[in-house]
């Protein structure tokens, strides 16, 4: 059922963690804003869930998104991008943050493998000290090539402009 899988509460989401840790599940995190989800992202989902049993996906708020994206963005509301994340088999936990980065949820998971796409440097990634020192992965994904949100905005701002 796709609405278990979305946690409104994160405390509620700590004590599910910790019933998953003390079953000894490896628990993976990452996070992003999914704004038009596509194969690349969907690719990456299921890579990340490789690593572990449990793959908790924090999204970013609309104004989270705004403020990284620009004004234009999110395309999608937050409540739609959470189902459509919710829905994929590969997920099994999204939950929102409305700061900048998703640092304080990453400090109350402390997941196992904290994962990030391969734009990233391992250095640049929000969390990763926390993770270390708890004894966890840091990981970076390959894209997967020519698949991504600004582009499938590209083809469609140049189709709208063909009419």
């Amino acid at each position: 059922m796709i609405s278990a899988k979305i946690y409104h509460d994160i405390s509620t989401l700590i004590n599910q963690v910790d019933n998953w840790k003390d079953l000894g599940k490896k628990i993976v995190f990452t996070n992003g804003c999914f704004d038009i989800l596509h194969a690349g992202h969907v690719l990456f989902l299921e890579e990340a869930k490789r690593l572990g049993e449990i793959l908790i996906v924090g999204v970013n708020s609309n104004n989270s998104v705004a403020g990284l994206k620009g004004p234009s963005r999110p395309i999608q509301d937050e409540n739609d991008r959470m189902i459509i994340l919710a829905g994929l088999q590969s997920v099994d936990v999204v939950i929102m943050f409305g700061e900048e980065t998703p640092l304080a949820l990453i400090e109350k998971i402390i997941p196992n493998f904290l994962v990030k796409g391969g734009d990233y440097e391992l250095e640049q990634i929000v969390g990763r000290s926390i993770v270390l020192q708890n004894g966890g992965q840091v990981l970076t994904i390959p894209f997967v090539k020519n698949r991504s949100t600004s582009m499938i905005l590209e083809k469609i701002n140049l189709s709208d402009s063909s009419f």
